[in-house]
Protein backbone atom coordinates (compact mmCIF):
# COMPACT_ATOMS: atom_id res chain seq x y z
CA UNK A 1 0.00 0.00 0.00
CA UNK A 2 0.86 3.95 -0.20
CA UNK A 3 2.01 4.53 3.00
CA UNK A 4 3.66 7.82 2.72
CA UNK A 5 3.07 10.81 0.10
CA UNK A 6 5.32 14.11 0.64
CA UNK A 7 5.10 17.49 -1.18
CA UNK A 8 7.21 20.12 -1.59
CA UNK A 9 6.73 23.07 -3.60
CA UNK A 10 4.68 21.82 -6.11
CA UNK A 11 1.95 24.57 -7.37
CA UNK A 12 -0.16 25.49 -4.24
CA UNK A 13 1.94 23.52 -1.78
CA UNK A 14 4.44 24.24 0.12
CA UNK A 15 5.53 21.60 2.05
CA UNK A 16 3.09 18.67 2.88
CA UNK A 17 3.08 15.39 4.26
CA UNK A 18 0.32 12.74 3.79
CA UNK A 19 -0.15 9.56 5.29
CA UNK A 20 -2.59 6.57 4.26
CA UNK A 21 -3.54 3.32 6.09
CA UNK A 22 -5.20 0.47 4.43
CA UNK A 23 -8.94 0.24 3.22
CA UNK A 24 -10.77 3.52 1.76
CA UNK A 25 -8.54 6.80 2.26
CA UNK A 26 -10.85 9.33 1.70
CA UNK A 27 -9.97 13.15 0.82
CA UNK A 28 -12.30 15.58 1.04
CA UNK A 29 -12.29 19.24 0.86
CA UNK A 30 -13.29 22.82 -0.79
CA UNK A 31 -13.16 23.18 -4.65
CA UNK A 32 -10.02 24.43 -5.62
CA UNK A 33 -8.86 23.67 -2.26
CA UNK A 34 -5.60 21.68 -3.87
CA UNK A 35 -7.17 18.05 -3.65
CA UNK A 36 -6.57 17.01 -7.16
CA UNK A 37 -2.88 18.06 -6.17
CA UNK A 38 -2.42 15.02 -4.28
CA UNK A 39 -3.31 12.89 -6.91
CA UNK A 40 -1.66 14.70 -9.45
CA UNK A 41 1.73 14.02 -7.28
CA UNK A 42 0.98 10.88 -7.35
CA UNK A 43 0.77 10.64 -10.95
CA UNK A 44 4.21 12.33 -11.45
CA UNK A 45 5.72 9.34 -9.33
CA UNK A 46 3.77 6.84 -11.82
CA UNK A 47 5.40 8.11 -14.80
CA UNK A 48 3.64 11.28 -15.64
CA UNK A 49 5.54 14.09 -17.45
CA UNK A 50 6.72 17.28 -16.03
CA UNK A 51 7.80 20.71 -16.59
CA UNK A 52 9.06 23.47 -14.63
CA UNK A 53 5.89 25.73 -14.44
CA UNK A 54 4.96 22.82 -11.95
CA UNK A 55 7.34 24.61 -9.58
CA UNK A 56 5.58 26.78 -6.96
CA UNK A 57 6.35 30.58 -7.88
CA UNK A 58 9.21 32.22 -6.20
CA UNK A 59 11.21 28.65 -5.84
CA UNK A 60 13.79 26.73 -8.04
CA UNK A 61 12.32 23.29 -7.65
CA UNK A 62 10.06 21.14 -6.14
CA UNK A 63 9.85 17.32 -5.25
CA UNK A 64 7.55 14.49 -4.95
CA UNK A 65 8.13 11.13 -2.63
CA UNK A 66 5.78 8.29 -2.03
CA UNK A 67 6.76 5.25 0.05
CA UNK A 68 4.49 1.90 -0.63
CA UNK A 69 4.83 -1.02 1.79
CA UNK A 70 4.28 -3.81 -0.04
CA UNK A 71 2.97 -7.37 1.55
CA UNK A 72 3.76 -9.06 -1.88
CA UNK A 73 6.29 -7.82 -3.75
CA UNK A 74 6.23 -10.38 -6.29
CA UNK A 75 5.06 -8.52 -9.49
CA UNK A 76 7.19 -5.07 -8.97
CA UNK A 77 10.03 -7.06 -8.06
CA UNK A 78 9.84 -8.63 -11.45
CA UNK A 79 9.77 -5.37 -12.85
CA UNK A 80 12.86 -4.26 -10.99
CA UNK A 81 14.86 -7.01 -12.01
CA UNK A 82 14.08 -6.34 -15.22
CA UNK A 83 14.89 -2.21 -15.37
CA UNK A 84 18.63 -3.84 -14.13
CA UNK A 85 17.44 -2.47 -9.89
CA UNK A 86 17.81 -4.76 -6.82
CA UNK A 87 14.48 -6.21 -5.23
CA UNK A 88 12.59 -4.44 -2.94
CA UNK A 89 14.06 -4.83 0.53
CA UNK A 90 11.49 -5.86 3.43
CA UNK A 91 8.74 -5.21 0.20
CA UNK A 92 9.34 -1.14 0.93
CA UNK A 93 9.56 0.73 -2.29
CA UNK A 94 10.18 4.49 -2.14
CA UNK A 95 9.68 6.42 -5.26
CA UNK A 96 11.04 10.03 -5.73
CA UNK A 97 11.08 12.71 -8.81
CA UNK A 98 12.57 16.61 -8.09
CA UNK A 99 12.69 18.74 -10.82
CA UNK A 100 13.79 22.15 -11.68
CA UNK A 101 13.95 24.84 -14.41
CA UNK A 102 16.77 22.43 -16.15
CA UNK A 103 16.27 19.05 -14.62
CA UNK A 104 14.22 15.73 -13.97
CA UNK A 105 15.42 13.88 -11.59
CA UNK A 106 13.78 10.24 -11.09
CA UNK A 107 14.68 7.94 -8.21
CA UNK A 108 13.43 4.52 -7.28
CA UNK A 109 15.05 2.97 -4.20
CA UNK A 110 17.96 5.43 -4.44
CA UNK A 111 18.49 4.36 -7.67
CA UNK A 112 17.62 6.40 -10.63
CA UNK A 113 15.87 5.28 -13.73
CA UNK A 114 14.09 6.53 -16.87
CA UNK A 115 10.66 7.89 -17.46
CA UNK A 116 9.91 4.62 -19.10
CA UNK A 117 10.87 2.41 -16.51
CA UNK A 118 9.31 4.42 -13.90
CA UNK A 119 5.57 4.39 -16.10
CA UNK A 120 6.01 0.58 -15.82
CA UNK A 121 6.47 0.03 -12.32
CA UNK A 122 3.37 2.77 -12.04
CA UNK A 123 1.09 0.23 -14.46
CA UNK A 124 1.82 -2.42 -11.93
CA UNK A 125 1.67 -0.62 -8.83
CA UNK A 126 -1.83 1.78 -9.02
CA UNK A 127 -4.14 1.94 -10.64
CA UNK A 128 -5.40 5.50 -11.52
CA UNK A 129 -8.98 6.67 -12.49
CA UNK A 130 -9.78 10.09 -13.02
CA UNK A 131 -13.09 12.37 -13.57
CA UNK A 132 -13.28 11.42 -17.07
CA UNK A 133 -11.51 8.05 -17.34
CA UNK A 134 -15.16 6.67 -17.37
CA UNK A 135 -15.34 7.55 -20.99
CA UNK A 136 -13.00 5.31 -21.93
CA UNK A 137 -15.05 2.21 -20.74
CA UNK A 138 -17.05 3.20 -23.79
CA UNK A 139 -14.13 2.32 -26.19
CA UNK A 140 -14.28 -1.19 -27.78
CA UNK A 141 -10.07 -1.56 -27.17
CA UNK A 142 -11.05 -0.64 -23.68
CA UNK A 143 -13.87 -3.12 -23.25
CA UNK A 144 -11.65 -6.20 -24.77
CA UNK A 145 -8.89 -5.35 -22.37
CA UNK A 146 -11.67 -5.91 -19.78
CA UNK A 147 -12.97 -8.99 -21.04
CA UNK A 148 -9.36 -10.18 -21.07
CA UNK A 149 -8.05 -9.21 -17.84
CA UNK A 150 -11.31 -10.99 -16.13
CA UNK A 151 -10.38 -14.07 -18.05
CA UNK A 152 -6.99 -14.49 -17.82
CA UNK A 153 -6.95 -15.15 -21.14
CA UNK A 154 -3.07 -13.50 -21.46
CA UNK A 155 -1.59 -16.69 -22.53
CA UNK A 156 -3.80 -17.47 -26.15
CA UNK A 157 -3.90 -13.05 -26.55
CA UNK A 158 -0.01 -13.75 -26.60
CA UNK A 159 -0.23 -17.05 -28.53
CA UNK A 160 -2.61 -15.21 -31.30
CA UNK A 161 -0.56 -11.97 -31.56
CA UNK A 162 2.65 -13.41 -32.14
CA UNK A 163 0.57 -15.20 -35.31
CA UNK A 164 -0.68 -11.97 -35.91
CA UNK A 165 2.58 -10.16 -36.09
CA UNK A 166 3.65 -12.61 -38.66
CA UNK A 167 0.41 -12.19 -40.82
CA UNK A 168 1.16 -8.88 -41.11
CA UNK A 169 5.04 -8.70 -41.82
CA UNK A 170 4.56 -10.96 -44.63
CA UNK A 171 1.33 -8.88 -45.82
CA UNK A 172 4.38 -5.83 -45.43
CA UNK A 173 6.81 -7.69 -48.06
CA UNK A 174 4.18 -8.66 -50.84
CA UNK A 175 2.63 -4.83 -50.65
CA UNK A 176 6.21 -4.17 -51.00
CA UNK A 177 6.75 -6.08 -54.15
CA UNK A 178 3.26 -4.56 -55.40
CA UNK A 179 4.33 -1.00 -54.69
CA UNK A 180 6.97 -0.51 -57.47
CA UNK A 181 6.47 0.68 -60.71
CA UNK A 182 6.66 -1.95 -63.12
CA UNK A 183 8.02 0.59 -66.13
CA UNK A 184 11.23 1.66 -63.38
CA UNK A 185 11.59 -2.41 -62.41
CA UNK A 186 11.85 -2.74 -66.04
CA UNK A 187 14.54 -0.22 -66.26
CA UNK A 188 16.14 -1.30 -63.07
CA UNK A 189 16.84 -5.08 -64.44
CA UNK A 190 17.79 -3.50 -67.98
CA UNK A 191 20.62 -1.55 -65.63
CA UNK A 192 21.52 -4.33 -63.54
CA UNK A 193 22.07 -7.01 -66.66
CA UNK A 194 23.70 -4.55 -68.74
CA UNK A 195 26.49 -3.65 -66.10
CA UNK A 196 26.45 -7.28 -65.04
CA UNK A 197 26.90 -8.18 -68.89
CA UNK A 198 29.77 -5.92 -69.55
CA UNK A 199 31.92 -7.18 -66.76
CA UNK A 200 31.72 -10.69 -67.57
CA UNK A 201 31.76 -10.36 -71.17
CA UNK A 202 35.54 -8.48 -70.28
CA UNK A 203 36.61 -11.85 -68.06
CA UNK A 204 38.29 -9.64 -66.12
CA UNK A 205 41.05 -10.89 -63.20
CA UNK A 206 43.55 -9.68 -60.94
CA UNK A 207 46.22 -11.68 -62.03
CA UNK A 208 45.54 -10.83 -65.93
CA UNK A 209 45.11 -6.75 -65.04
CA UNK A 210 48.95 -7.26 -63.44
CA UNK A 211 50.71 -8.82 -65.83
CA UNK A 212 48.72 -6.76 -69.25
CA UNK A 213 49.71 -3.43 -67.59
CA UNK A 214 53.32 -4.92 -66.99
CA UNK A 215 53.80 -6.42 -71.01
CA UNK A 216 51.81 -3.17 -71.87
CA UNK A 217 55.00 -1.10 -70.16
CA UNK A 218 57.37 -3.70 -71.97
CA UNK A 219 56.32 -2.79 -75.15
CA UNK A 220 56.33 0.33 -75.16
CA UNK A 221 59.59 0.41 -74.22
CA UNK A 222 60.81 -2.68 -76.45
CA UNK A 223 63.00 -0.29 -78.78
CA UNK A 224 65.23 1.23 -75.03
CA UNK A 225 64.88 -2.08 -74.04
CA UNK A 226 66.63 -4.18 -77.26
CA UNK A 227 68.67 -1.26 -77.14
CA UNK A 228 70.07 -1.36 -73.44
CA UNK A 229 70.35 -5.56 -73.58
CA UNK A 230 73.00 -5.56 -75.97
CA UNK A 231 75.00 -3.13 -74.74
CA UNK A 232 74.87 -4.71 -71.09
CA UNK A 233 76.08 -7.95 -73.46
CA UNK A 234 78.61 -6.44 -75.13
CA UNK A 235 80.17 -4.69 -71.94
CA UNK A 236 80.11 -8.46 -70.45
CA UNK A 237 81.05 -10.83 -73.82
CA UNK A 238 81.79 -9.47 -76.95
CA UNK A 239 82.71 -6.01 -76.87
CA UNK A 240 86.33 -4.65 -76.80
CA UNK A 241 87.75 -4.99 -73.24
CA UNK A 242 84.60 -6.77 -71.80
CA UNK A 243 84.18 -8.27 -68.84
CA UNK A 244 84.37 -11.31 -69.93
CA UNK A 245 87.56 -10.63 -71.39
CA UNK A 246 89.34 -9.59 -68.55
CA UNK A 247 88.02 -12.21 -66.54
CA UNK A 248 89.60 -15.23 -68.94
CA UNK A 249 93.36 -13.36 -68.37
CA UNK A 250 93.02 -13.20 -64.89
CA UNK A 251 92.22 -17.22 -64.85
CA UNK A 252 95.31 -17.77 -66.87
CA UNK A 253 97.64 -15.30 -63.99
CA UNK A 254 95.85 -17.25 -61.55
CA UNK A 255 97.10 -20.75 -62.96
CA UNK A 256 100.67 -19.98 -63.36
CA UNK A 257 100.64 -18.44 -59.47
CA UNK A 258 98.88 -21.62 -58.62
CA UNK A 259 102.47 -23.39 -59.58
CA UNK A 260 104.22 -20.84 -57.09
CA UNK A 261 101.54 -20.21 -54.37
CA UNK A 262 99.11 -23.30 -53.75
CA UNK A 263 96.41 -21.04 -51.58
CA UNK A 264 95.71 -19.23 -55.29
CA UNK A 265 93.66 -21.62 -55.61
CA UNK A 266 91.01 -20.58 -53.77
CA UNK A 267 90.75 -17.20 -55.76
CA UNK A 268 90.95 -19.38 -59.06
CA UNK A 269 87.47 -20.62 -58.18
CA UNK A 270 86.03 -17.39 -57.30
CA UNK A 271 86.81 -16.25 -60.42
CA UNK A 272 85.49 -18.94 -62.33
CA UNK A 273 82.51 -18.83 -60.20
CA UNK A 274 82.34 -14.92 -61.46
CA UNK A 275 83.15 -16.17 -64.99
CA UNK A 276 79.95 -18.63 -65.09
CA UNK A 277 77.72 -15.87 -63.43
CA UNK A 278 78.59 -13.36 -66.26
CA UNK A 279 77.69 -16.22 -68.92
CA UNK A 280 74.27 -17.02 -67.26
CA UNK A 281 73.13 -13.32 -66.90
CA UNK A 282 73.90 -12.95 -70.38
CA UNK A 283 72.05 -15.73 -71.21
CA UNK A 284 69.12 -14.71 -69.28
CA UNK A 285 69.60 -10.79 -70.90
CA UNK A 286 69.60 -12.28 -74.49
CA UNK A 287 66.59 -15.02 -73.73
CA UNK A 288 64.53 -11.47 -72.53
CA UNK A 289 65.61 -9.43 -76.03
CA UNK A 290 64.97 -12.30 -78.08
CA UNK A 291 61.02 -12.71 -76.41
CA UNK A 292 60.17 -9.01 -76.79
CA UNK A 293 57.12 -8.97 -79.02
CA UNK A 294 57.23 -5.95 -80.65
CA UNK A 295 54.66 -7.02 -83.28
CA UNK A 296 52.08 -4.06 -84.16
CA UNK A 297 48.93 -7.08 -83.20
CA UNK A 298 50.45 -7.92 -79.68
CA UNK A 299 50.44 -4.15 -79.04
CA UNK A 300 47.14 -3.45 -80.26
CA UNK A 301 45.69 -6.41 -78.09
CA UNK A 302 47.47 -5.05 -74.95
CA UNK A 303 46.06 -1.89 -75.66
CA UNK A 304 42.60 -2.87 -76.12
CA UNK A 305 42.94 -4.85 -72.91
CA UNK A 306 44.70 -2.14 -71.12
CA UNK A 307 41.39 -0.07 -72.22
CA UNK A 308 39.04 -2.42 -70.58
CA UNK A 309 40.19 -2.99 -67.63
CA UNK A 310 40.64 1.12 -67.04
CA UNK A 311 37.17 2.04 -68.36
CA UNK A 312 35.73 -0.81 -66.12
CA UNK A 313 37.69 0.51 -63.29
CA UNK A 314 36.67 4.09 -63.73
CA UNK A 315 32.70 2.54 -64.13
CA UNK A 316 32.70 -0.05 -61.49
CA UNK A 317 35.14 0.11 -58.93
CA UNK A 318 38.74 1.11 -58.51
CA UNK A 319 40.39 -2.36 -58.38
CA UNK A 320 39.45 -5.54 -59.79
CA UNK A 321 37.93 -6.90 -56.72
CA UNK A 322 35.81 -4.62 -56.16
CA UNK A 323 34.59 -4.77 -59.78
CA UNK A 324 33.88 -8.44 -59.29
CA UNK A 325 32.31 -8.11 -55.97
CA UNK A 326 29.57 -5.41 -57.15
CA UNK A 327 29.37 -7.83 -60.01
CA UNK A 328 28.29 -10.59 -57.69
CA UNK A 329 26.18 -7.92 -55.56
CA UNK A 330 24.41 -7.10 -58.70
CA UNK A 331 23.92 -10.39 -59.98
CA UNK A 332 22.06 -11.12 -56.81
CA UNK A 333 19.60 -7.86 -56.44
CA UNK A 334 19.07 -8.78 -60.64
CA UNK A 335 18.02 -12.08 -59.52
CA UNK A 336 16.21 -11.18 -56.91
CA UNK A 337 14.19 -8.21 -59.39
CA UNK A 338 13.86 -11.54 -61.79
CA UNK A 339 12.08 -13.45 -59.23
CA UNK A 340 9.90 -10.99 -57.87
CA UNK A 341 6.67 -12.66 -59.11
CA UNK A 342 7.67 -15.92 -58.27
CA UNK A 343 8.71 -14.53 -54.63
CA UNK A 344 5.49 -13.00 -54.78
CA UNK A 345 3.89 -16.24 -55.15
CA UNK A 346 5.63 -18.09 -52.65
CA UNK A 347 4.99 -15.28 -50.13
CA UNK A 348 1.37 -15.23 -51.02
CA UNK A 349 1.54 -19.20 -50.69
CA UNK A 350 3.29 -18.21 -46.81
CA UNK A 351 0.58 -15.88 -46.09
CA UNK A 352 -2.33 -18.81 -46.63
CA UNK A 353 -0.51 -20.74 -44.46
CA UNK A 354 0.17 -18.37 -41.50
CA UNK A 355 -3.61 -16.62 -42.16
CA UNK A 356 -4.98 -20.10 -40.79
CA UNK A 357 -2.90 -20.16 -37.43
CA UNK A 358 -4.39 -16.74 -37.34
CA UNK A 359 -7.37 -17.66 -37.87
CA UNK A 360 -7.11 -20.94 -35.83
CA UNK A 361 -4.96 -18.84 -32.64
CA UNK A 362 -7.93 -16.45 -32.80
CA UNK A 363 -10.75 -19.01 -32.99
CA UNK A 364 -8.95 -20.27 -29.66
CA UNK A 365 -9.10 -17.09 -27.62
CA UNK A 366 -12.75 -16.24 -29.12
CA UNK A 367 -13.86 -19.37 -27.03
CA UNK A 368 -12.00 -18.12 -24.21
CA UNK A 369 -13.49 -15.10 -24.04
CA UNK A 370 -16.73 -16.39 -24.95
CA UNK A 371 -16.55 -19.13 -21.73
CA UNK A 372 -16.27 -15.83 -19.85
CA UNK A 373 -18.11 -12.95 -21.29
CA UNK A 374 -21.56 -14.73 -19.34
CA UNK A 375 -19.79 -15.24 -16.11
CA UNK A 376 -18.61 -11.22 -16.29
CA UNK A 377 -21.97 -9.76 -17.14
CA UNK A 378 -23.37 -11.59 -14.48
CA UNK A 379 -20.54 -10.32 -11.69
CA UNK A 380 -21.38 -6.52 -13.23
CA UNK A 381 -24.78 -6.80 -13.38
CA UNK A 382 -24.69 -7.69 -9.49
CA UNK A 383 -22.48 -5.18 -8.62
CA UNK A 384 -25.00 -2.60 -10.34
CA UNK A 385 -27.94 -4.01 -8.79
CA UNK A 386 -25.96 -2.81 -5.67
CA UNK A 387 -25.47 0.41 -6.27
CA UNK A 388 -28.72 1.49 -7.63
CA UNK A 389 -29.86 -0.45 -10.31
CA UNK A 390 -32.14 -2.45 -8.64
CA UNK A 391 -33.50 -3.66 -12.36
CA UNK A 392 -30.25 -3.18 -14.14
CA UNK A 393 -28.87 -5.55 -16.30
CA UNK A 394 -25.01 -5.91 -17.82
CA UNK A 395 -24.48 -7.88 -21.23
CA UNK A 396 -21.40 -8.46 -23.33
CA UNK A 397 -21.88 -9.26 -27.21
CA UNK A 398 -19.00 -10.71 -29.46
CA UNK A 399 -18.54 -11.25 -32.78
CA UNK A 400 -16.66 -11.89 -35.77
CA UNK A 401 -13.99 -9.16 -36.77
CA UNK A 402 -11.57 -8.62 -39.20
CA UNK A 403 -7.94 -10.23 -37.87
CA UNK A 404 -6.27 -6.88 -35.60
CA UNK A 405 -3.81 -7.27 -33.06
CA UNK A 406 -6.51 -7.90 -30.11
CA UNK A 407 -8.07 -10.62 -32.20
CA UNK A 408 -10.81 -11.93 -34.64
CA UNK A 409 -13.62 -10.37 -32.26
CA UNK A 410 -15.63 -7.26 -32.05
CA UNK A 411 -17.31 -6.43 -28.76
CA UNK A 412 -20.20 -4.64 -27.27
CA UNK A 413 -20.90 -3.81 -23.62
CA UNK A 414 -24.46 -3.66 -23.47
CA UNK A 415 -26.41 -2.04 -20.58
CA UNK A 416 -30.86 -1.82 -19.76
CA UNK A 417 -30.31 0.02 -16.52
CA UNK A 418 -34.21 -0.43 -15.94
CA UNK A 419 -36.96 -2.92 -16.20
CA UNK A 420 -38.57 -2.88 -19.10
CA UNK A 421 -36.07 -1.12 -21.55
CA UNK A 422 -34.51 -2.57 -24.14
CA UNK A 423 -30.65 -3.73 -23.95
CA UNK A 424 -28.84 -0.66 -25.61
CA UNK A 425 -24.78 -0.33 -26.37
CA UNK A 426 -23.02 1.23 -23.31
CA UNK A 427 -21.85 3.97 -25.46
CA UNK A 428 -25.72 5.58 -26.09
CA UNK A 429 -26.40 5.72 -22.68
CA UNK A 430 -25.74 9.46 -22.13
CA UNK A 431 -25.94 10.05 -18.46
CA UNK A 432 -22.58 10.35 -17.15
CA UNK A 433 -23.40 9.16 -13.79
CA UNK A 434 -25.10 6.41 -14.84
CA UNK A 435 -21.27 5.22 -17.01
CA UNK A 436 -19.37 6.27 -13.80
CA UNK A 437 -21.31 3.45 -11.90
CA UNK A 438 -21.01 0.80 -14.32
CA UNK A 439 -17.42 1.66 -14.31
CA UNK A 440 -17.34 1.32 -10.74
CA UNK A 441 -19.06 -1.64 -10.91
CA UNK A 442 -16.58 -2.93 -13.36
CA UNK A 443 -13.68 -2.00 -11.34
CA UNK A 444 -15.02 -3.58 -8.09
CA UNK A 445 -15.75 -6.64 -10.00
CA UNK A 446 -11.79 -6.84 -11.44
CA UNK A 447 -10.70 -5.44 -8.04
CA UNK A 448 -11.10 -9.09 -6.94
CA UNK A 449 -9.03 -10.81 -9.64
CA UNK A 450 -5.94 -8.31 -10.67
CA UNK A 451 -2.53 -7.96 -8.47
CA UNK A 452 -2.85 -3.86 -8.32
CA UNK A 453 -2.52 -3.13 -4.37
CA UNK A 454 -3.87 0.71 -4.85
CA UNK A 455 -6.64 1.78 -6.66
CA UNK A 456 -7.29 5.73 -6.55
CA UNK A 457 -10.17 7.09 -7.69
CA UNK A 458 -10.61 10.96 -8.33
CA UNK A 459 -14.19 11.74 -8.19
CA UNK A 460 -15.67 8.59 -9.38
CA UNK A 461 -19.00 9.51 -7.88
CA UNK A 462 -19.84 12.82 -9.89
CA UNK A 463 -22.86 13.20 -10.93
CA UNK A 464 -24.68 11.02 -8.47
CA UNK A 465 -26.07 11.62 -4.92
CA UNK A 466 -28.70 11.12 -2.07
CA UNK A 467 -28.99 7.31 -2.01
CA UNK A 468 -27.55 6.57 -4.57
CA UNK A 469 -24.02 8.28 -3.00
CA UNK A 470 -24.38 5.73 0.08
CA UNK A 471 -24.74 2.85 -2.36
CA UNK A 472 -21.46 4.09 -4.12
CA UNK A 473 -19.83 4.69 -1.16
CA UNK A 474 -20.78 1.25 0.43
CA UNK A 475 -19.29 -0.27 -2.91
CA UNK A 476 -15.80 1.52 -2.52
CA UNK A 477 -15.86 0.05 1.10
CA UNK A 478 -16.30 -3.24 -0.78
CA UNK A 479 -13.58 -2.80 -3.09
CA UNK A 480 -11.15 -1.51 -0.02
CA UNK A 481 -11.34 -5.25 1.16
CA UNK A 482 -9.20 -6.17 -1.36
CA UNK A 483 -6.65 -3.38 -2.03
CA UNK A 484 -6.00 -0.29 -0.44
CA UNK A 485 -8.63 2.57 -2.29
CA UNK A 486 -7.75 6.80 -2.71
CA UNK A 487 -10.95 8.57 -2.86
CA UNK A 488 -11.42 12.21 -3.83
CA UNK A 489 -14.92 12.36 -3.41
CA UNK A 490 -18.01 15.85 -2.81
CA UNK A 491 -20.28 13.38 -1.08
CA UNK A 492 -20.84 13.15 2.36
CA UNK A 493 -22.18 9.65 2.01
CA UNK A 494 -19.18 8.43 0.51
CA UNK A 495 -17.13 10.50 2.34
CA UNK A 496 -18.73 8.57 5.54
CA UNK A 497 -17.49 5.19 4.74
CA UNK A 498 -13.57 6.62 4.64
CA UNK A 499 -11.37 4.42 7.12
CA UNK A 500 -9.01 7.22 6.94
CA UNK A 501 -10.09 10.88 6.24
CA UNK A 502 -8.09 13.30 5.06
CA UNK A 503 -9.27 17.37 4.38
CA UNK A 504 -7.27 19.67 2.15
CA UNK A 505 -7.94 22.90 2.86
CA UNK A 506 -6.60 26.29 1.24
CA UNK A 507 -5.43 29.75 3.52
CA UNK A 508 -3.47 32.82 2.50
CA UNK A 509 -0.68 34.03 4.72
CA UNK A 510 1.32 36.82 3.99
CA UNK A 511 -0.23 37.64 0.49
CA UNK A 512 1.05 33.64 -0.45
CA UNK A 513 -1.64 30.70 -0.67
CA UNK A 514 -0.87 27.80 1.36
CA UNK A 515 -2.60 24.12 0.49
CA UNK A 516 -2.52 22.21 3.77
CA UNK A 517 -3.68 18.28 4.60
CA UNK A 518 -5.19 17.36 7.93
CA UNK A 519 -5.87 13.57 9.13
CA UNK A 520 -9.17 14.08 10.53
CA UNK A 521 -9.25 12.22 14.44
CA UNK A 522 -12.95 10.97 15.59
CA UNK A 523 -13.53 14.63 17.16
CA UNK A 524 -12.94 16.76 14.20
CA UNK A 525 -14.50 14.03 11.25
CA UNK A 526 -18.04 14.81 12.22
CA UNK A 527 -17.31 18.60 11.41
CA UNK A 528 -16.08 17.79 7.63
CA UNK A 529 -19.11 15.58 7.07
CA UNK A 530 -21.13 18.23 8.51
CA UNK A 531 -19.80 20.92 6.25
CA UNK A 532 -19.94 18.47 2.92
CA UNK A 533 -23.86 18.62 3.85
CA UNK A 534 -24.10 21.77 4.02
CA UNK A 535 -22.88 23.73 6.73
CA UNK A 536 -22.28 23.67 10.41
CA UNK A 537 -25.55 23.42 11.81
CA UNK A 538 -26.64 21.35 14.94
CA UNK A 539 -28.92 19.71 12.12
CA UNK A 540 -26.26 18.58 9.37
CA UNK A 541 -23.56 18.10 12.71
CA UNK A 542 -26.42 15.49 13.84
CA UNK A 543 -26.74 13.75 10.87
CA UNK A 544 -23.07 13.90 10.05
CA UNK A 545 -22.87 12.10 13.30
CA UNK A 546 -25.49 9.53 12.36
CA UNK A 547 -23.96 8.82 9.25
CA UNK A 548 -20.49 8.12 11.02
CA UNK A 549 -22.03 5.93 13.64
CA UNK A 550 -24.41 4.46 10.91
Amino acid sequence: MLRTLKIKNLALVDDVQVGFNEGLNVITGETGAGKSLLIGALRLLLGERADKSMIRTGETSCSVYAEFGLGDSGHIDAVLSDIGLEPCEGGLLIIRRVITESTNKTMVNDEPVTLQALKRLGNVLVDMHGPYDHQSLLDTATQLEILDAFGQVNKARQTYLAEYRKLREIQKQIDGLNSDNEEDLERQIEFLDYRISEIETAKLSIEEDEQVEEEHNVMANSQQLIELANGTVNALTEGEGCAFDGLAAAQQALNQLIKLMPEAQEWHDEIESAVMQVQDVVRSIETLAENIDSSPERMQWLDDRLTTYQSLKRKYGSTVEEILKNANTWSAQLKELRGRDKKRVELQAELDRVFQAVEKAGLLLREQRENVADHLSECITKELVDIGFEHGFFDIQLSPAEPSPSGIDEIEFGFAPNAGEDMRPLRMIASSGEISRVMLATKAVLARHDQIPVLVFDEIDANVGGEIGGAVGRKLAQVAAYHQLICITHLPQVAAYGTTHLAVSKSVQNGRTYTEVQLLDPDSRPNEIARMLGGGTEVSLQHAHEMLNG
